[in-house]
């Protein structure tokens, strides 16, 4: 059986601090616990202020106004307009603190870094606010100390490449290199860095230094990049203490040099950190869980020999694996989302440049921040995202969308594969990577604008297509020349040079800049519920489709019976199920049963007091305001005891399957069945007898069933019924030899077999009530009912939406109820009726009693026409006596066919929406056509990190998309804040 999962409905927009930490890349926590672990950083406090940020080189950048954020253990800092200068730093890369002696009133900070670089942080805010911020600062500095994080962050750093670039990196002439030297010493001094020949092979790398890199590195000009990222890390930090100021972007836009990449991308998707705070994590996860097989292995092991199979490391067992170790090692840290479509590809890409623990941490930033929810098993951000990006479409190009909805032409079966594997799939790799170096650096709304772009571009020829398959074909045709002139007829040779990818970027980042993140946000929550409905009405029948048997209900039927189960799950969600250690889960050569969903008790009770009438109280309240229902679920032993009859499995959880095959024995049986089934359910040890005290819980469970209906009829019979049992029960006891067979029957313990099935049924067949209740009352009150859809919870967390949640909260309607109750009970107008579970009588008067079952006269008993109200007919007794219109109910009569008030209520499930049609093909579309200049060819005598490379231009293809950047300052400022760089530290 599928899984029924509800947590789409639980989805809450992050708030304000949340959204601040995903800005900056910040981790959360691994396994559920904080990974910057440790009871103290519990204790420290977060905090922002007002600062401008000066670099401490003079001349070197502008300054630039913005908010510090103290995230202990983390120092972070945005400019105003959240993309001109911004840097996350660990608390354990900072050296020294020092507060500069500046002119009065002037509150400024000198921060010495790791790399021996200089900020300078200059407190804008009030002084009593700016004391604050250095208080705390200070004691998170002491944390830190404490920890010995500090210590830690000399082997790491000789773990990342930039380490090697800078430490070997040709000083300037004018011998002005104080930060840089200090750092080149550093890393091959003190630290054995990366200049000495034992460090040179400790950086990480990934496929690509032994099976080269994809494309030429003369044409992607990887020695002019090598040397533009080589003057930039000098001056403005690396990995750990790296500065993002508009250069940086600007590189990154350019594309980012092959050797430098994978410590690029984890460094700007914020993996970097995950990976400095948890060494080891992933030798340990795959030590752990070595020779473990479950469905997600399996998945794995098929999907292994598709990944990128054009490149030659996955042509070899040392490339697949790794992939291998990378995907399952995710897998089982994150066991609910397992591995799901497209993950092989984008960890086979990521693994060109990257090492395996890189890998591992970069996948988990991508699956669960950066695109949450596109790597699961309901693809519900892929969905959404598609949603979105058709929308987008719509606003931006609507000539376009026009034209793709009058020949039916389904937008997401080409950008579906476009988003999922972030472009690998669709275009060369070496342009699907300057894609991503894009992605990490901007967020997803590159992926939006990209998309954009590419049917912009492809607009004319976009409107002559009439089917899907022309889409396709176009598209595969515009990426096989994305390294083509866009301009090759031009009389210019600068036109002429600009490839059809550098007019993509153009396009993108310029003509559709106004798609920003904001952007993206909105869109998302305006579509989520409709995602969410379209996805649950999916899973419904998918979990339909999935059973092993439906016995005698019909698909209509079981979709009812989910309805009422999603609902229980929704309203009290099963505890989440505690998966043995792995050695206990599977033998050698045996995998892992798949999960499924199983619910609890307290969820069970939930779901039966929906389709049952007897699990349930009813009162219909009237106060002359309002008449409303009441409803609230029944507590007893009867409904424990039904729980634990129906886990045959003795898991003390039903799944769907369990559930479908319980109500199967119960709805369509027949009266002799019915009693039956209702000895062996109280039956406990399944020896075919009743004791004493079982009799007594069954008149209880009888009880409890009639509690609610009018009149003493169902009183009395359950009266006579335990009178009967009693007196047949000691009549039919065996006596001793030779005993009278009148006197007094033998003494019998309450926990000895006392009453067996044929008893049982004479004593039930004895009382007309009790006989009519078992052929047709009982199997009536279970009744499966349309449940109404339920409305997503609203997830928007403006001000409004916030303010109508707190209003139509459940405890307020509940207050409000009470103080209408209570002025209808001034008035003399406030009535409560119970409803009845039953409802057969309506009147007081009880049918008239037989007598004893061993009286002469037990044979002449009245007719059954006795049975039926002189208020209300035989056929209609099933229904409710309770005023007010009743809901469409679902009847099943003996022969299982299906009556109903009326044929729309079960009319078939709608058909799949054109998005999931796109999502169940998507592992066709997902195939990789291979492009020739992907092909590696060799890197001439590693031309990477040479320094002596004339400028070719390489920054030019980026000018024409430029963003304006603002620092926020006045001249005056700006003045104020590089006298700061030299002023003297405070003695």
């Amino acid at each position: 059986m599928s899984t029924i999962s509800t947590h789409l409905r639980n989805f809450r927009e992050p708030t304000k601090d949340q959204l601040t930490q995903l800005f900056f890349a910040l981790p959360s926590s691994v396994n559920g616990a904080p990974s910057a672990s440790g009871s103290a950083l519990a204790e420290l406090e977060k905090m922002e202020i007002n600062a401008v940020l000066s670099l401490g080189v003079q001349g070197e950048e502008d300054s630039y106004a913005g908010k510090l954020y103290l995230f202990p253990p983390y120092l972070a800092f945005a400019s105003l307009d959240r993309k001109s200068a911004r840097f996350t730093i660990p608390l354990c890369t900072i050296r020294r603190v020092e507060r500069l002696n500046a002119r009065a009133g002037i509150y400024a900070l000198s921060l010495s870094l790791w790399h021996n670089m200089k900020i300078v942080v200059q407190l804008t805010s009030l002084r009593p606010t700016a004391d604050l911020f250095c208080s705390l600062l200070r004691d998170a500095l002491k944390v830190e100390l404490q920890k010995g994080k500090m210590k830690a962050v000399k082997p790491f750093v000789k773990t990342c490449y930039s380490e090697l670039l800078v430490a070997n990196a040709t000083v300037p002439e004018n011998g002005d290199e104080k930060e840089g030297s200090g750092a080149s010493k550093g890393a091959a001094g003190d630290d054995g860095g990366p200049s000495s020949p034992a460090a040179d092979s400790m950086y990480l790398g990934g496929l690509g230094l032994k099976f080269r890199f994809p494309g030429d590195p003369k044409k992607l000009r990887e020695a002019s990049k090598t040397k533009l990222w080589t003057n930039y890390l000098r001056t403005h930090g690396r990995n750990l203490t790296l500065l993002r100021y508009p250069q940086c972007t600007r590189l990154i836009q350019v594309g980012l040099p092959n050797r430098l990449r994978g410590e690029m991308w984890e460094t700007l998707s914020g993996s970097l950190y995950l990976r400095f705070e948890n060494p080891g994590y992933y030798d340990q996860i795959l030590e752990e869980n070595t020779g473990r097989t479950n469905t997600s292995t399996e998945e794995i092991e098929k999907d292994l020999h598709r990944s990128l199979p054009e490149y030659s490391a996955y042509q070899s067992e040392e490339g697949i694996g790794a992939l291998r170790r990378v995907l399952q090692a995710y897998s089982f840290k994150n066991p609910e989302t397992g591995y799901c479509q497209a993950m092989n590809i984008l960890a086979a890409a990521i693994l060109i440049y990257m090492s395996e623990e890189q890998a591992f941490w970069l996948l988990e930033v991508i699956c669960d921040r950066l695109l949450p929810g596109y790597y699961s098993p309901s693809m519900h951000g892929t969905l959404l995202d598609q949603r979105v990006f058709e929308s987008l479409v719509q606003r931006c190009l609507p000539v376009l969308h026009d034209h793709f909805q009058d020949v039916d032409v389904q937008l997401s079966v080409a950008s579906l594969p476009w988003f999922l594997s972030l472009f690998i799939n669709s275009m060369p790799m070496v342009f699907a990577f300057r894609i991503m170096d894009c992605f990490f650096c901007m967020g997803p709304k590159v992926l939006f604008q990209v998309g954009l772009a590419i049917l912009k571009i492809n607009g004319e020829k976009l409107l002559q297509i009439q089917d899907d398959g022309q889409f396709i074909h176009l598209m595969r045709e515009y990426f096989a020349s994305l390294g083509d002139s866009a301009h090759p007829h031009s009389s210019d040779p600068r036109a002429r040079a600009i490839t059809r990818f550098q007019e993509l970027l153009l396009v993108s980042f310029r003509e559709f800049a106004v798609i920003t993140d904001e952007t993206i946000q909105s869109e998302r929550r305006k579509y989520r519920s409709e995602i969410v409905h379209s996805i649950e009405s999916f899973s419904k029948r998918s979990a339909v489709r999935n059973l092993h048997t439906l016995e005698r209900f019909t698909k209509e039927q079981a979709g009812l019976i989910y309805d009422a189960l999603f609902k229980a799950i929704c309203v009290e969600p099963p505890p989440a199920v505690a998966l043995p250690p792995p050695s206990l889960l599977t033998t050698k050569g045996e995998a892992e049963e798949r999960p499924e969903t199983r619910i609890g008790l307290k969820t069970f009770r939930v779901f039966l007091s929906e389709i049952c009438t007897w699990a349930r109280t009813e009162k219909i309240v009237s106060n002359g305001f309002q008449q409303r229902v009441d409803r609230e679920i029944a507590e007893h032993e009867l409904i424990d005891r039904l729980f634990y009859f129906w886990d045959t499995s003795y898991r003390g959880a039903l799944s769907f399957q369990d559930i479908v095959l319980g109500l199967d024995a119960v709805m369509f049986n027949d009266l002799m069945e019915n009693i039956e089934w209702f000895f062996n359910l109280h039956d406990k040890n399944k020896d075919g007898f009743l004791t004493k005290d079982e009799v007594l819980t069954l008149s209880e469970s009888l009880l409890f069933i009639f509690r609610h209906e009018i009149g003493d009829a169902y009183l009395g019979a359950v009266s006579r019924f335990m009178s009967n049992a009693f007196e047949y029960g000691d009549a039919l006891l065996p006596r001793p030899e030779g005993a009278d067979p009148n006197s007094e029957p033998p003494p019998i313990e309450s926990n000895q077999p006392y009453m067996n099935l044929a008893t049982f049924r004479m004593v039930v067949l004895a009382d007309e009530i009790l006989e009519s209740f078992f052929e047709l009352d009982f199997s009536a009150t279970f009744r499966l009912e349309p449940v109404p859809i339920q409305d997503v919870p609203n997830s928007n967390g403006g001000l409004l939406g916030d303010l109508w949640q707190n209003l139509a909260s459940d405890d307020n309607r509940r207050i409000f109820n009470r103080f209408t109750d209570g002025i209808g009970k001034t008035i003399g107008k406030h009535q409560v009726f119970t409803r009845p579970a039953i409802g057969k009588y309506t009147a007081l008067e009880e049918p008239k009693a037989r007598e004893s079952l061993l009286t002469p006269t037990m044979r002449h008993s009245a007719s059954k026409a006795s049975l039926t109200s002189p208020i209300e007919p035989a056929a209609t007794s099933a229904a409710a006596s309770a005023p007010g219109p009743s809901p469409p109910t679902l009847d099943v009569d003996q022969s299982g066919t299906v009556s109903s008030a009326t044929s729309a209520e079960f009319s078939p499930m709608p058909p799949m929406p054109s998005m999931f049609h796109a999502a169940a093909n998507a592992a066709a579309l997902m195939e990789r056509t291979p492009f020739a200049i992907d092909d590696a060819k060799d890197d001439d005598d590693e031309s990477d990190i040479e320094t002596d490379v004339e400028d070719d231009g390489v920054m030019d293809e980026v000018d024409a998309f430029l963003e304006a950047h603002d620092s926020g300052l006045t001249e005056a400022e700006r003045e104020l804040a590089q006298d700061l760089i030299n002023a003297e530290p405070v003695k």
